[in-house]
Formats: C-alpha cells, structure tokens, sequence
C-alpha cells in the first residue's frame, strides 16, 4: 500500500521502506501533496532502518550499515508555503508501540571515548505508559519524533544526522502529544519529512541513541503566511515532564571552559552514581543516561568556566 487517503483532511502514508529518504535534499520529488489544515499519519521504521529487530544482539551492533541509518519519511508538498512562510507541525499522536532498542554505538555518543565496545539493550513497549529498563526501574514512555523538517535552501544532498537550520535530527524530547513545532519554510512546498521516532529520552540523548522505536504518528499541518522565523521553535501545553518531576532528582554538576567537556563529566559523574548505588554496569548506566536523565545548563556568564547538571529522575525507581 502506498499513501492512502481518507475523506480529506487524513492522508495515512504506509510502506515505509517505499516513501522513505536519508538526508536532506530539495531536489527530491515528493510522495504528497497537502493542504494547511490537513492530517496525516505516517507509519515511521525506528533509526536502524529496519536492520534491528526485538531478538537483536551485539552481532547486529557490530554490522550495523551506516548508510542506511535515520531515514525520514517524505518529503509531503505543503500547498502554498513559500520561503518565508512558517510551517507549525502540530503533534497529535502516537500508536503502534511494540518494542524499541537503544544501543552504544562505537565512536558514537557523548563519551564515546569512554565506551568502546558496542552493546544494545531490548525493551517491551506494549504497556503504553512504562517499560522495564531492568528489575526495579521503570522508564516513562513519551513518545516523539527524533527526526522532523523541511529542506533546505541550499542544492545537494546534506547528512541528517546533525540538526540545522531546517530542524532536522534535533532529538527534542518535548515534542511529545500536544506540542506545535514551528519551522521555517526554505523552498516552495517545504517538502517536510519526519522519522527516528523514539518512545522515551533524556534531554541531551548522550549515548547516541534513544529508545528507538517504530510507531504510527499524527501530525496536523497549518501554513503561516508571511511570517518568518530564522530556525525551528515550539510549544508544550503543559510542564515538560510531570511523570519524572513526581519523586525529586538525584543530580550531578560540572564546571569547565568548554561546555561538551563539562556536559561529558557530569554524565560521568551519574554514571559513577548509578553503577555504585544501584549495581548496575557502567554500559547500562550510560544507556540509562541516554533514555532517562536530563543534560541542563545552570549558568553560562561567569566566565571562564560554566555549569552544567545532570538529572536523574527519583520516580523511575521503583
């Protein structure tokens, strides 16, 4: 099946594999055409492409082909966006839910000169508000797209793996049911694209990955004429994150000139905290880091050196 479309405004594209790119590149022809006001719903491969399944070991790691990592559906042709125009992506929902994967990546990741061996942990999503991360820790689900936007300007084919100015792999967390994300128009049509849907993270998503899952997401398109905007921004209809703020935090800082450095020790330091306190191996610490814990800046104007925190949810032990 290819897109299907109901009574308009609800397109639903299938087939995945057939509907699909990596990278970002204007030249692409489009799959779809839609209207402002138009929902479409898009059954999205998790960031493997296909090439994990929920019996996966290390092996797989080990031959993971690079090149077909991250696809995006799309590009969809927006009617009437032009440059200039502002696109609002609103996120309805999230359905299909039924195992994910998270992974250390050789050479991948925040500390990936820490971690060189690859490892891959399977997780069980059919319960839609939890998942097991291991015996006592339960992590909140909260589904989002890793990957959504629109080309760029620029002729060529660019690698979706950093984010840009188009929006891209921006892996924001907060982009969960609900919230509107505003991004900027750089061709006719926008050719918008979404894909590396994860079902939980944490703010910096340190080890590389998430818990990278395949799942059927709802989006509602609406064109803002005339109003531009240099890079993405978005809304949340709500505290960010109810379920983890519930129990208190456990959290560690550092300081440094060079802000990567300081975020890389304060992970190290919850890493040291995990494995000690609750027996863990230093490889499962870091995923939880990944999945769980939250990268945030405390101040950046007290030169020369600037703070950076990591929190670790009470809530998600039991």
């Amino acid at each position: 099946m290819g897109v299907k479309h109901h009574n308009h405004p609800y397109m639903t594209i299938h087939d995945f594999n057939q509907h699909s790119h990596i990278g970002w590149d204007n030249s692409l022809k489009p799959i779809a055409e839609v209207d402002s006001g138009q929902v479409v719903s898009y059954e999205i491969t998790e960031s493997s492409g296909g090439q994990f399944n929920k019996h996966s070991t290390v092996e797989d790691v080990k031959n993971m082909d690079f090149s077909k990592v991250n696809p995006t559906v799309g590009p969809v042709y927006v009617k009437g966006a032009e440059p200039g125009d502002t696109l609002e992506v609103e996120l309805l929902d999230f359905q299909q839910l039924d195992w994910g994967w998270t992974a250390i990546i050789p050479g991948f990741g925040l500390l990936s000169d820490d971690f060189k061996d690859p490892q891959i942990k399977i997780f069980d999503l059919k319960n839609k508000n939890t998942t097991q991360f291991i015996d006592g820790i339960n992590l909140f689900m909260k589904p989002f797209p890793g990957t959504i936007g629109v080309a760029l300007p620029e002729e060529g084919s660019f690698s979706v793996v950093p984010p840009r100015k188009n929006g891209g792999n921006m892996d924001i967390r907060h982009l969960t049911k609900g919230a509107k994300l505003y991004l900027p128009v750089w061709v006719e049509g926008a050719l918008f694209s979404i894909g590396d849907t994860h079902a939980a993270q944490g703010d910096g998503e340190v080890c590389g990955t998430a818990i990278e899952a395949s799942m059927e997401t709802t989006v509602r398109f609406k064109l803002h004429k005339g109003k531009t905007i240099q890079e993405p921004r978005f809304e949340i209809p709500g505290p960010p994150t109810p379920e983890a703020d519930s129990c208190g935090y456990y959290v560690t800082t550092a300081h440094g000139e060079d802000m990567f450095q300081a975020s890389q020790n304060a992970i190290r330091y919850m890493i040291e905290h995990l494995a000690r306190e609750y027996k863990m191996t230093e490889q499962e610490a870091y995923m939880l880091c990944s999945v769980a814990v939250d990268l945030k800046i405390n101040e950046i104007v007290d030169a020369p050196n600037w703070l950076v925190s990591a929190f670790l949810p009470n809530a998600i032990f039991k």
